[in-house]
């Protein structure tokens, strides 16, 4: 009958107790025979030490672990089990006989011995196998470069060793105390800014990027180092990716643009935004869309008890109604399609669900197809929100949050100033009302539906051209769940009347962002894949801003979120242009629904000509100028 790695590590501790018991007794006499008394007093107590000593060993894991990944916590395990064990057994012989003939130095002798017994073969065997699987890989495998030198840095290198299908020639880090360090044998061969000679020196046939907590403007420095060289490149999950807090081979994947604009780790306070959700009917409008999808999911997470989606688009609510009954089959789900417009048909959702919380996600965004149909952006974007918000109102809601854009910030276009008018329209309503209206306001979404990521992509994929409006155009960029956590967060903390203006960090150049995707595509810009430079679309700006000038930017109670200070709002003012609105779109009357637009926002005006400016077609293309 075989048995078990577990029973054989049971019983070679046992062994070592009594052998520790043994030694001990004969080295306070000078490894000499011990007088009969203390003999038979050591015998007699020996069951006691072997039970006692085992249920501590037990207590503290040590036949948990796997002798071949002994490590430094396993060593302190036995240190304390054996100094611990020596106490109790001293205690429990006391209560016994008194410790009669036991010597005292036995007591202190016993533990020494013990922690050299149990760590020393455990030590020995976690080395020979070390050394062994080294042997094994100098022969074979895949030569590579690790980059980083920290924790996850090593479990890779370790991870190598292990699996054979690759040789850690080295690894390079930017800690000038890691440099000519070794970890498990693999030296620190220098900084990151000498990758690509490192590489060429050592002949090596791959990296891969073992920094998962590394910032924007590291990673970005990092992968302009791996292109340099000229040789593959993979990297690690970024480190809110890494949940279980383990890294492995396993782990390793292609870098991608999220891993270059993606944003540092968001500490969020779940505590209390899970308060401010669980056991409540959450509404979401424009539920089916890329913002509003991702909220129905973390909202349906933190423990809400209903979530009512609300959208127009009967495909887009039939995906995330599949997708919420297969992950929340407990959720109180409902799945409702209209139009944001329709006041009775709010009425009947708001009284039918009772929603306290809502979330307005429904809007178009599109901005050069809402520049010639400005109609239909003030009747989604603009009046919409107005009968949301009023609904949400007359049914005493807890909290309505607006999720707007920055570019409401001195709009340009059509799109720009009919968010800004939402957003407007919300500060007005905040005023002797019960419901807290909240407005969060963000840059670009990384993978949104209609986002520029998802256009390159396809274009890469096509074989090309690439086509970027203007070489200087920068936006703001966000990834979706980190961009609704920040909502979530707003939500739990706005008292009312607040715009929430996300940190965004640093704002992207387009064309950088295009030659990176090419690049990590595997080909390079002007050379495989072209980029062609095609002008400002009507309504396009050449840099978003997250605020406005005369609006006071201060710190909210949350890093990431900073609180755009404004004037107070003239309500009646606002009224009357939106009943203007509401008249004008009615008979269809585009050229006043403009008119009233300028008059609601006057910025329009002055970003107008200088969007025009910049709106000329750059008919050639990057690299071959």
């Amino acid at each position: 009958m075989l048995i078990s790695n577990r029973t054989k590590v049971i019983l070679y501790d046992l062994l070592a107790i009594s052998i520790a018991w043994s030694i001990g007794l004969f080295a306070r006499f000078n490894f000499e025979a011990p007088p009969k008394e203390f003999m038979d007093a050591a015998i007699t107590a020996f069951p006691v030490v072997l039970i006692v000593q085992a249920g501590i060993s037990r207590y503290f894991g040590l036949y948990k672990g796997l002798w071949r990944f002994a490590s430094l916590q396993d060593l302190w395990n036995i240190i304390r089990a054996a100094a611990l064990g020596s106490v109790s057994i001293a205690l429990v012989l006391f209560v016994i006989n008194r410790l009669e003939d036991i010597p005292r130095s036995l007591l202190i002798l016993y533990p020494f011995f013990l922690v050299f017994l149990l760590g020393g073969p455990r030590l020995a065997y976690r080395l020979w196998k070390d050394h062994s699987l080294s042997l094994h890989n100098i022969s074979g495998g895949q030569r590579v470069i690790i980059i980083g030198a920290g924790t996850s840095g090593e479990m890779i290198v370790r991870d190598m060793l292990r699996d054979g299908s690759y040789i850690p020639v080295g690894l390079v880090d930017d800690e000038p105390a890691l440099l000519k360090a070794r970890i498990h044998g693999v030296p620190v061969l220098g900084p990151v800014k000498d990758l690509s000679s490192i590489a060429h020196r050592y002949e090596v046939d791959s990296l891969i990027i073992a920094v998962p907590s590394a910032t924007n403007a590291e990673m970005q420095h990092i992968v302009d180092m791996c292109e340099q060289s000229g040789r593959p490149f993979r990297t690690l999950p970024r480190i809110q990716d890494i949940v279980s807090g383990k890294v492995g081979l396993q782990e390793v994947r292609e870098v991608s643009i999220d891993d270059l604009l993606g944003r540092d780790k968001i500490e969020l306070d779940w505590q209390v935004i899970q308060s401010a959700l669980v056991g409540k009917a959450v509404l979401v409008t424009g539920g089916g869309g890329s913002i509003g999808s991702e909220l129905c999911r973390q909202v349906a997470r933190l423990g809400a008890s209903k979530v009512i989606v609300f959208d127009h688009s009967e495909f887009n609510l039939y995906q995330i109604d599949r997708e919420l009954r297969e992950k929340f089959p407990h959720l109180g789900l409902h799945s409702i399609i209209g139009d944001v417009c329709d006041r009775v048909a709010l009425n009947q959702l708001f009284t039918t669900f009772s929603p306290r919380l809502v979330f307005h996600a429904a809007a178009y965004k599109h901005v050069p197809i809402l520049e010639s149909q400005a109609r239909e952006a003030v009747r989604n974007n603009v009046i919409g929100t107005y009968e949301v918000a009023a609904a949400a109102e007359r049914h005493g809601c807890e909290n309505v949050v607006l999720i707007s854009t920055d570019k409401a910030v001195k709009p340009s276009s059509i799109m720009g100033a009919t968010k800004r008018f939402a957003e407007l329209i919300c500060e007005s309503k905040n005023h002797d009302a019960e419901t807290r209206f909240i407005t969060v306001r963000f840059g670009n979404v990384l993978g949104s539906a209609g986002s520029v990521v998802p256009l390159f992509r396809q274009q890469i994929r096509d074989g090309g051209p690439v086509t970027v409006t203007h070489p200087d155009a920068t936006r703001y960029f966000m990834t979706i769940p980190e961009a609704c956590q920040l909502i979530l967060q707003a939500s739990a903390i706005g008292e009312g009347g607040e715009i929430f203006v996300l940190d965004m960090g640093q704002s992207i150049n387009i064309a950088y962002l295009a030659e990176q995707m090419i690049r990590l595509s595997g080909r390079e810009p002007g050379d495989g894949v072209s980029i062609v430079f095609t002008g400002l679309r009507p309504g396009e700006k050449l840099h978003e801003e997250l605020f406005h000038a005369e609006e006071d930017l201060s710190q909210s109670s949350h890093s990431k979120l900073m609180l755009a200070g404004h004037s107070k709002t003239d309500r009646k003012r606002i009224q009357e242009i939106f009943e203007a609105l509401v008249h004008a779109c009615d008979i269809f009357d585009e050229a006043g629904i403009r008119r009233l637009l300028i008059e609601a926002v006057p910025e329009l005006t002055k970003t107008i000509g200088e969007s025009e400016n910049n709106a000329n077609v750059l008919n050639f293309t990057r690299g071959n100028q």
